[in-house]
C-alpha cells in the first residue's frame, strides 16, 4: 500500500472519529447537553455506516464505542439525566484499561492488533506500550471521573472534545522514543 492511499485513509479514519466528537460539541453549544446527546448518538451511527461503506467492515474499538454512546446516551435521554453520557467516557477508558492490562497479566498483548499495521515491535517492546496504554486509560478514565463531578457539564464538554485529544495525541507522541528503541526492522524479519 502506497503512504498516499494510507495517508488518506487515516485521514478518513480520523474524521469518521472525531467528526460525531465534533458535531456533539458544536450541538452542545447551540443548545443542550439532552439535544446534543441526541445528536451525537445519530452522528456515531451515520459514522458507523459510512465507515462501513467505504471499508465493507466494521473496526470492533468505533463499535464498542457507538454502542456505549447508544446505551449510556439513550439513558440520559430517558431518564433526563446527564450523569450516563458523563460516565460514558469513563467507562470506555476504564474497559480498555482492563482489556489491555488484563491481557498484558495472561500474555495477551491486545494492543498489537491496533497499531501492527503501523509498526512492528519486539514482544518486550509489546508489552511495555501496552502497559503504559493501559495505565494511559485508567489515567483518562480517573480525570474524566474528576471533571464531570467537580465542574460544570459546559467545562466536561470542553474537557471531553478539546483535552481528550490532545492528550492522546501528546501520550501517543510520547510512545515514539519506545517504539524507535523495539522497533524490528525489514533487515531483521
Amino acid at each position: 500500500m502506497n503512504s498516499k492511499v494510507s495517508g488518506s485513509s487515516q485521514l478518513r479514519r480520523l474524521a469518521l472519529d472525531l467528526g460525531p466528537l465534533v458535531i456533539f460539541f458544536v450541538a452542545f453549544k447551540l443548545s443542550n447537553i439532552y439535544v446534543a446527546t441526541a445528536v451525537f448518538m445519530a452522528a456515531i451511527v451515520t459514522s458507523l455506516a459510512i465507515g462501513y461503506m467505504i471499508e465493507r467492515k466494521i473496526s470492533s474499538m468505533p463499535a464498542f464505542t457507538a454502542i456505549l454512546v447508544l446505551v449510556f446516551g439513550g439513558l440520559t435521554l430517558y431518564l433526563q439525566n446527564d450523569t450516563f453520557i458523563k460516565m460514558k467516557p469513563t467507562v470506555l477508558y476504564a474497559f480498555f484499561g482492563v482489556v489491555l492490562l488484563g491481557g498484558l497479566a495472561v500474555n495477551r498483548l491486545f494492543i498489537k492488533y491496533v497499531f501492527a499495521q503501523a509498526f512492528a515491535l519486539t514482544d518486550e517492546g509489546w508489552r511495555k506500550l501496552t502497559l503504559r496504554w493501559g495505565i494511559f486509560a485508567f489515567a483518562l478514565a480517573v480525570a474524566n471521573e474528576i471533571i464531570w463531578r467537580h465542574f460544570s457539564t459546559d467545562v466536561w464538554v470542553n474537557f471531553k472534545v478539546w483535552g481528550i485529544f490532545p492528550l492522546f495525541f501528546l501520550f501517543a507522541l510520547a510512545q515514539t522514543p519506545l517504539i524507535q528503541k523495539y522497533q524490528v526492522h525489514e533487515e531483521e524479519n
